[in-house]
């Protein structure tokens, strides 16, 4: 198995069914899983941020930093490799507020809100998800089969 690794406001699409994506310590940035089960492509984003326009310019040159810009081109890249939309299966991981529940700014909320809300505007729905708390999280996609591992301290792994 090959692992592609999905760093901070990145996101990759894969067709390789040997290939795992994965994506490391998510906190309050939110994973964005994505797999369509009939041609067996997957994709993951690893976004910071719900929305581009606090830094339009940060935007343009890494739009996986944010929900809003990032979400779009991962559908987009899963299109282009064959996926038909309609049938992707979706799931969210990450979200957490790290900070404590007094957490004034509650970006991992804010995160997870965004997500959904862009989702639901392409007609996704969310199958499963790990979000919230205040630990981190890593996620992977294993491209071949299209499930869906999070590991948690102090928990294990489950999949979702």
């Amino acid at each position: 198995m090959k692992l592609k690794v999905v760093g901070i406001g990145e996101f990759q699409v894969s067709d390789d069914p040997e290939e795992i994506l994965v994506t490391y310590s998510l906190g309050s940035c939110v994973g964005v899983v994505v797999y369509e089960p009939f041609r067996r492509v997957g994709g993951m984003l690893h976004f910071m941020l719900p929305d581009s326009e606090i830094n339009l310019e940060r935007a343009r040159e890494k739009p996986g930093v944010f929900a809003d810009t990032g979400i779009p081109l991962l559908l987009q890249s899963c299109r282009a490799l064959g996926a038909d939309l309609k049938k992707l299966q979706v799931k969210l991981v990450g979200g957490a507020e790290l900070l404590g529940s007094s957490d004034f700014f509650l970006i991992g909320k804010r995160n997870v809100t965004a997500a959904r809300k862009i989702l639901w505007q392409n007609g996704l729905f969310i199958r499963s998800q790990e979000v919230g708390g205040h630990v981190n999280r890593t996620v992977s996609l294993e491209i071949a089969t299209g499930k869906v591992l999070v590991k948690i301290p102090g928990e294990g792994v489950k999949e979702i």
